[in-house]
């Protein structure tokens, strides 16, 4: 690892300790030639998520894009940034867990929904309206009678 201030190659570890929700470690260096120290990042290089859209466009997967969907499914709820980000998070890392190179925004989608379910069925029904393409008040009707069959 080059020292950012000297080029300096000879550096040691000061302290390690776990990052980005534990998807990185944090490493605090210091270069034995100027002795100045430095934080560096590690973390596994993931393969690109690919994501067809309705439209068969292919995309690389956004979680900022899936997390505004969220946002918008839950203005005005009782639902906070950090667990809609954790919702976000966790379809994320199932898709990656499952193994898929692409996938599409149609699975996203209903991935999503059965993580939203429990947390707010009103912001469920907000994201269904979106991701089912509901056309007309049956569509509405219908899904609402599934909720309450649940």
């Amino acid at each position: 690892m080059l020292c950012p201030f000297c080029n300096g190659v000879e550096t040691k570890v000061v302290d390690s300790r776990l990052a980005e929700e534990g998807r990185g470690v944090r490493r605090r260096r210091e270069c034995l030639v100027c002795r100045r120290r430095f934080t560096t990042y590690e973390r596994c290089e993931e393969l690109p998520l690919w994501v067809i859209k309705a439209d068969g466009r292919r995309a690389p997967f956004d979680q900022r894009e899936l997390l505004g969907d969220l946002l918008l499914a839950s203005k005005k709820r009782p639902l906070s940034y950090e667990r809609l980000k954790e919702v976000a998070l966790r379809v994320e890392y199932e898709l990656r867990l499952q193994g898929y190179r692409e996938v599409s925004s149609k699975l996203i989608g209903e991935k999503a929904l059965q993580a939203l379910l429990p947390l707010d069925r009103v912001a469920y029904l907000r994201l269904a309206s979106y991701c089912k393409d509901f056309q007309n008040l049956e569509s509405f009707s219908e899904e609402i009678a599934s909720l309450e069959k649940r």
